[in-house]
């Protein structure tokens, strides 16, 4: 079967893009310059111009502070260009790509079968190669979650929202080509052995406010409607069961944690990130903030002395709004929110129920996590403001039905 030219760069973002790399390296990275000249070939239209235009006043700023390391402020900014070009690149192939879906189906499967690897090396002495081993939460110590070739669970997590939230949809409105019985265990697999609680959270908030929004169309469906009517009497029944038969559940722990204030992680990325970010522009400027590649290097005593730290440690503030705030100010965290709702409007997101699914789900995740260079975030953004998966356009009711094409009700 002919392999489309496009799957080994979706195979190497989706699975291995830091394999064998020092921290913060990709390879989509280092294949930026491959991607630039391709962008320009294609799309016959410079990118990088416009990007540096709006870095500028940023950079003119933050270069002249007392004190400001310049060394790493160029490596960090020259990084960033280099996530803007891949970025670029992406939404490049997902207007020439005719063959999208088909990829998808590839990565699925594909993660399927390391989900199913990393199940059998979880109990052997090599389980280290896919999982991480962490304090889940207060009283919980040395837990496994899967993070298979990326560094970090939850963000093996994020990689796999667009390939969620595609097949779902394609499952509820009996598009899907892979049977039900099949495709369910192959698309909630990845969060159960992740267990990235902010993932899974942002995506059954955002999912909610979808149906919400669109609740007589979607409740025509039927597969929709028995989905809703099954998930309620599931969370029910299992709130009810795990509270009174194991409240001692690491499950049962960490949410009574996090609604507790108690979790460590949740509180850092949801409350402390804020924190910690209005501690360090005060050191330089809240307007412009700190500037690129300067949290590492001044968050390592703020951060230390916040959290009595008493070894070395990667200072980083994981929580893209925060990060942004810290260093662009408030500026950059205005520009940030100005962006996302021209796009929003621009490429009017809410007419497709897959475009708006991910827009609600990265908007809300970016106040909890991620990073201000994380691609698996920008993806999920260029996904969302890019015309693609037509089928899951939202039909306006028109008459007794408003229902997707070719689906019976």
């Amino acid at each position: 079967m002919k392999v489309n030219k496009y799957f080994p760069f979706a195979f190497l973002y989706f699975f291995i893009n830091a394999m064998a790399l020092p921290f913060g390296l990709t390879y989509t990275a280092l294949l930026a310059p491959l991607f630039y000249v391709w962008v320009l070939v294609t799309r016959k239209k410079e990118i990088l111009l416009p990007f540096i235009t709006v870095l500028a006043p940023f950079i003119v700023v933050q270069v002249l502070y007392v004190g400001v390391a310049r060394k790493p402020y160029f490596y960090s900014l020259i990084n960033l260009v280099l996530v803007y070009v891949f970025c670029q690149a992406v939404y490049t192939f997902l207007t020439t790509c005719t063959n999208v879906e088909k990829i998808f189906r590839w990565l699925l499967i594909i993660n399927f079968i390391f989900c199913l690897g990393a199940i059998a090396l979880y109990f052997t002495p090599y389980y280290d190669t896919v999982w991480i081993e962490q304090n889940l939460t207060e009283g919980i110590k040395d837990f496994r979650r899967m993070k298979l070739f990326t560094y970090e669970a939850s963000h093996y997590a994020t990689l796999m929202v667009p390939l969620f939230c595609f097949y779902l949809l394609q499952y509820l409105f009996r598009k899907n080509a892979i049977k039900g019985r099949f495709l369910i265990p192959m698309i909630f697999l990845p969060f159960i052995l992740s267990m990235s609680f902010g993932v899974i959270a942002c995506l059954v908030v955002s999912g909610v406010i979808t149906y919400v929004l669109y609740f007589s169309q979607l409740t025509r469906l039927r597969r929709v409607f028995n989905a809703v009517l099954f998930s309620g009497a599931i969370l029910l029944v299992g709130t009810f069961v795990f509270y009174l038969f194991f409240r001692d559940n690491f499950f049962v722990l960490r949410l009574m944690n996090i609604l507790n204030g108690q979790d460590s992680s949740g509180k850092g990325r949801a409350y402390d990130a804020y924190i910690l970010a209005q501690k360090l522009v005060q050191m330089r400027d809240p307007y412009w903030g700190v500037g690129l590649g300067q949290v590492k290097l001044m968050g390592a005593d703020v951060i230390g002395d916040y959290y009595l730290y008493n070894k070395d440690f990667v200072a980083t503030i994981p929580n893209a709004v925060a990060e942004t705030f810290a260093v662009f100010g408030w500026v950059g965290v205005i520009l940030r929110f100005v962006v996302q709702f021209f796009f929003f409007v621009y490429t009017k997101v809410w007419t497709n129920y897959y475009r708006l699914w991910l827009f609600l789900f990265i908007f809300i995740f970016q106040f909890i996590g991620s990073f201000i260079t994380n691609i698996a975030e920008y993806v999920i953004w260029i996904f969302a403001c890019t015309e693609v998966f037509r089928q899951f356009a939202v039909l306006r009711s028109t008459g007794r039905q408003a229902l997707l094409p070719g689906y019976q009700a």
